[in-house]
């Protein structure tokens, strides 16, 4: 069974940066998309970032130019850099895979932005 472990969350100040990262325990073949998704506590789960097979990206409007969303498909490799972080940014990140084979998530990590 092939788990995805994120790791790169903490404590960010307003403004700062962080990067996340998601990797795959093993080998995933034939890969639709990697997507990263944020739950803030008390609401629903929101969908961040896509980034297709071919590598086309796409943002939710809340964070289209401040976050990008990159991969390294041999590695199963996701990641999500965070630029210019709002407090509105706090919450459980879960990063997404989806094959052919089926879909994987993450146990989440969580990005706290505060002074």
């Amino acid at each position: 069974q092939v788990q995805l472990v994120e790791s790169g969350g903490g404590l960010v100040q307003p403004g700062g940066s962080l990067k996340l990262s998601c990797a795959g325990s093993e080998r995933i073949f034939s890969i639709y998309s990697m997507r990263w998704f944020r739950q803030p506590t008390g609401k629903q789960r929101e969908l961040v970032a896509t980034i297709t097979n071919s590598g086309s990206p796409t943002y939710a409007d809340s964070v289209k130019g401040r976050f990008t969303i990159s991969k390294d498909s041999g590695k199963q490799t996701v990641y999500l850099e965070m630029n210019s972080v709002k407090t509105e940014d706090t919450a459980l990140y879960y990063c997404n895979i989806r094959s052919v084979r089926g879909e994987y998530w993450g146990q989440g990590t969580q990005v706290t932005v505060s002074s």
